[in-house]
């Protein structure tokens, strides 16, 4: 591996990383942006926190795919504008792509910015159409702490039932690296974000039921934030009760490239971008690669 990459591989591991402070300008700045039209700081509620930014092609045939993009933080960090590079690269793969902002601990706690995430989703159904996007059929998509909100929309009927959306509006969903199975009672750092919740209403994994969207689950073999039989764990789960889920575990990647993969110069660190968006586009798993041959899946 070259220095510059070795350097550049640095900074997005601070990026990524589950309390660090992150670069997220000079990452942005190397993702290619051509042919995608931004339209930025759209609200989908009034507090300051519920706002959206939609990219779409520039050269549009149709109504396209829309998928909804909740980045993470460990629910307390985190802004829609440093997450400008995913919207550019599932943008120019054939996307209307929404990244959205949700309020943040400690202004609110579990569960209100899962039902951000709700009405971004009923926003959506009222509004993509007008940037070419299609309201129906809604991708999901997140990473950590935004896959954990991700999950729970796609598996508790609580969160979009308040906007009379049922899980039907939805389409397939992809996980990045995601808390699926946590007990946060046992985990110092964010406990005080699900404080006076009962666990099985926060964890994912006890959430799932029949009828869930089909799911892929990205992980990181070398994940020190977020364990990947998290990922592995949901998947067994929402096989076993008659769903449909893969989780698919990147042998040698951590926690933050998962996420950072999806653009230049990290799209060679692992397959994410491809494999996300074949799974989106087809509704078919992506294939082992010849590197991940005998990873947990």
């Amino acid at each position: 591996m070259k220095m510059v990459t070795k350097i550049l591989v640095g900074a997005a591991v601070t990026a990524f990383g589950i309390s660090a402070c992150s670069p997220f300008g000079m990452i942005n700045s190397l993702a290619n942006s051509e042919n995608v039209s931004v339209s930025t700081g759209i609200s989908y509620g009034s507090h300051e926190k519920q706002r959206l930014d939609i990219y779409r092609p520039v050269r549009m045939k149709g109504p396209l795919p829309t998928i909804l993009f909740f980045y993470g933080g460990s629910w307390k960090r985190g802004s829609r504008e440093n997450y400008a590079f995913v919207g550019h690269a599932l943008a120019q793969r054939g996307f209307v792509v929404v990244v959205s902002d949700y309020r943040l601990y400690p202004e609110v706690k579990f569960p209100t910015f899962v039902y951000d995430g709700a009405q971004a989703i009923a926003w959506i159904t009222e509004n993509i159409a007008k940037y070419g996007g299609l309201d129906k059929n809604i991708h999901l998509m997140g990473h950590s702490a935004g896959a954990h909100i991700a999950a729970l929309l796609a598996l508790d009927e609580e969160y979009l039932g308040k906007f009379k959306l049922g899980k039907d509006i939805l389409g397939r969903w992809v996980g990045l690296s995601g808390p699926y199975a946590f007990y946060p009672s046992k985990i110092h750092s964010v406990k005080d974000v699900f404080e006076g919740n009962a666990e099985n209403l926060v964890r994912p994994i006890s959430r799932v039921g029949r009828g869930a969207p089909d799911a892929l689950l990205i992980h990181g073999s070398h994940d020190t934030a977020v364990s990947p039989e998290n990922s592995t764990a949901l998947a067994h789960r929402m096989n076993e009760i008659g769903n449909s889920a893969f989780a698919l575990v990147y042998e040698g990647v951590g926690h933050g490239m998962t996420v950072g993969s999806l653009t230049f110069p990290f799209t060679g660190m692992a397959s994410t971008l491809n494999d996300a968006v074949y799974f989106l586009k087809t509704g078919k798993y992506p294939k082992i690669h010849k590197e991940n041959e005998g990873i947990s899946k």
